[in-house]
């Protein structure tokens, strides 16, 4: 049986918008807003999942999704940079920013590399594939190209190529270990 996922990122919020490693802040009250006039371009899905951040959450809602938390579908663990934004980061720790953009296993922040985070959401993404059917998932940015770089069997540098924006729909279809992909359409379009 060939498994559907759609993998929707979350309306913006202040953290995604000020690039800040990890934030679990709301969505932005017109993002949402958007969320539910988009929820009329989604399909039916038999099952849904969000990741934990409130984001993902709460998008999920505003999308009309009945969503399972999953912690599979966390976002990537930036140790102690949680919290910063990017340019405090450059500042604070230029090394170690250089060597986690250019190694796909560096973590120097303490937490997650961007090659395990790829390993995570391809699991994740292999049992949809075992389970068959069409489903949905509610996932931040990082987890969307994490689930792309693993069913194209890209290589985790190419993990820093994609750009995923907030309320777009990335399309999984697969099965059997192979997933084609449609790329990330707005769901306001």
């Amino acid at each position: 049986m060939t498994a559907h996922v759609i993998l929707i990122a979350p309306a913006i919020g202040a953290d995604l918008r000020e690039a800040r490693f990890g934030g679990d802040g709301p969505p932005e009250p017109a993002a949402l807003a958007a969320a539910r006039t988009a929820a009329g371009a989604l399909a039916p899905v038999a099952r849904a999942w969000t990741g934990p951040a409130e984001r993902c959450r709460r998008t999920a809602e505003a999308l009309g999704l009945e969503a399972e938390p999953a912690g599979a579908l966390s976002d990537l663990d930036t140790g102690r940079w949680r919290g910063l934004r990017l340019d405090e980061v450059a500042a604070s720790d230029p090394a170690g920013l250089a060597a986690w953009l250019a190694d796909p296993d560096a973590a120097p922040h303490g937490g997650e590399s961007v090659g395990a985070l790829c390993a995570r959401v391809g699991a994740w993404l292999e049992e949809r594939s075992a389970e068959g059917g069409r489903s949905a998932a509610v996932a931040e940015p990082a987890v969307v190209r994490a689930a792309v770089v693993h069913a194209l069997g890209l290589p985790a540098a190419a993990f820093w190529r994609l750009d995923v924006r907030p309320l777009s729909a990335t399309e999984l279809t697969g099965r059997s270990g192979r997933w084609n992909l449609r790329c990330g359409r707005e769901l306001l379009s």
